[in-house]
């Protein structure tokens, strides 16, 4: 009889336990944003490290792509206009001046098969213990209307707010798309002023990841800003390869 009690009790107790977590909030399963998630949390998250072998960027940066006299104009008139005043460009200066001119130019936007760049693009990916979430910068995805399927990140460099690492916010939106997409590789860059950094993250087992970060390219030199194009253009065939016709 008095184990029948105790049981009682304990099963009561539970059931109190679980009323206050739900008055308090802490049932909920917590969330990070994409825009201030750090270091820390993510590998409070994951098991995540860097990879300083850079041979795997050998194939995306030696590609055999030409550019023509008409592309070299313009990324020369892209450093005139902004290389004095790039490293003081807020977000949405860096965003009209300098990135979307260059992403336009590239031309993302394929209507035959149905791909397109997505600015401040909603994205989440939750677990049973986590969920990671906000919006991300720009990423190339399929689907006109909304997207389906993401393949490509740039994640900028926000000086006005108080979480400024754009490493771990790109590399969080790449685990993202990785689970969702169920791959093994995706490919994306961050951007600090004027300096790109590309990055490729691998997925080695649940909840496991590597990542390699490239050399930095110097958008206000014309020879690093026109391999940054090219880096950018072989992105793009890639993933056109990459859908069905």
């Amino acid at each position: 009889m008095n184990s029948e009690i105790e049981l009682k009790l304990l099963k009561e107790i539970e059931e109190l336990k679980k009323q206050v977590a739900i008055l308090t909030g802490k049932d909920k399963i917590p969330t990070y944003w994409y825009s201030q998630i750090r270091d820390t949390e993510l590998k409070e998250l994951f098991e995540i490290q860097q990879n300083l072998d850079k041979q795997i960027f050998s194939k995306w940066f030696n590609n055999p792509i030409d550019i023509d006299n008409s592309v070299e104009v313009f990324l020369n008139n892209l450093i005139a206009e902004n290389e004095s005043l790039v490293e003081r460009y807020c977000e949405e200066d860096l965003k009209i001046y300098l990135i979307s001119p260059l992403l336009n130019q590239i031309k993302f936007f394929n209507r035959d098969k149905e791909i397109r760049g997505f600015y401040e693009l909603s994205m989440s990916y939750t677990t049973e213990k986590f969920i990671l979430k906000g919006n991300v910068d720009f990423v190339v995805s399929e689907g006109l209307v909304e997207s389906k399927k993401p393949y490509f990140f740039i994640q900028e460099f926000k000086r006005h707010e108080e979480y400024g690492n754009p490493r771990p916010q790109l590399l969080a939106e790449l685990i993202s798309a990785v689970e969702l997409n169920d791959w093994k590789f995706i490919k994306g860059a961050y951007i600090t002023g004027g300096n790109w950094y590309f990055v490729i993250l691998e997925k080695l087992a649940l909840h496991k990841y590597q990542y390699f970060i490239s050399q930095n390219f110097d958008s206000t030199k014309i020879e690093d800003l026109k391999l940054i194009y090219k880096n950018l253009l072989f992105v793009k065939n890639e993933i056109l390869a990459m859908v069905a016709p």
